[in-house]
């Protein structure tokens, strides 16, 4: 994407009402006033809230919202260039159940409060495969201690990845850390009883790891 593109897409993003772009010095300082307060303040009822970290392009954000309008969603990326076409989609489609935040996912905890989160999913991560990047694995202990602080105490997590290695390096760790494991397989496309939103929501890159026959994995746990 030129550099040209990617500025009026900032700039398009400024005038989105469903996009927030705290500054980091905001959020650790504890200005960030949607902290414990995003149903009463932004969206305006009492839905659970569902957060997909590292949303991209936002495609799962939107279509999750679509299937499930009882449910308020929030996509997180620091790369706001990117998640501008799900903001914009779900703005041309009046969507009033969807906002997008950019920061980094490592300061999830200054954005939402104790108990405040529903359901986390994480779509398909950079598996961070050599050893040096294990702290940036986004299923690592450090990153599921940090959802666990802003999940209810029966908050759910989706994994859905093309990686096999993080499929299972995640089931690995789950296991050994005694969490609860309530689904896994690894290649929901090859089996009948996968969850409707694993099936029935496919992003641009699923799509073509799904054409190179790659299988899509997917887990569903509860940290504990």
């Amino acid at each position: 994407m030129g550099s040209k593109n990617k500025l009026k897409r900032f700039k398009e993003n400024e005038t989105f009402s469903n996009v927030i772009q705290p500054t980091r010095e905001e959020a650790v300082s504890g200005a960030f006033d949607l902290k414990g307060n995003w149903n009463a303040n932004f969206f305006k009822n009492d839905n659970p809230i569902v957060l997909e970290l590292g949303c991209g392009k936002g495609e799962y954000t939107v279509n999750l919202a679509k299937m499930y309008p009882e449910k308020n969603f929030i996509g997180i990326d620091i790369k706001g260039a990117r998640f501008w076409r799900g903001a914009k989609t779900a703005v041309e489609d009046a969507m009033n159940n969807v906002a997008f935040l950019r920061t980094q996912i490592e300061l999830i905890e200054y954005f939402f409060a104790e108990n405040e989160v529903s359901e986390i999913w994480i779509t398909f991560p950079d598996p961070q495969i050599k050893y040096k990047r294990t702290k940036h694995r986004m299923t690592n202990t450090e990153f599921l201690q940090r959802y666990k602080r802003v999940l209810s105490e029966d908050g759910v997590m989706h994994l859905k990845t093309d990686s096999e290695f993080m499929h299972g390096y995640t089931l690995g760790l789950l296991h050994g850390e005694g969490h609860e494991v309530l689904y896994a397989n690894h290649n929901i496309y090859k089996n009948e009883g996968a969850p409707k939103e694993v099936t029935g929501i496919q992003t641009f890159y699923e799509n073509q790891y799904l054409e190179q026959n790659k299988p899509i994995t997917y887990i569903k746990f509860k940290i504990k």
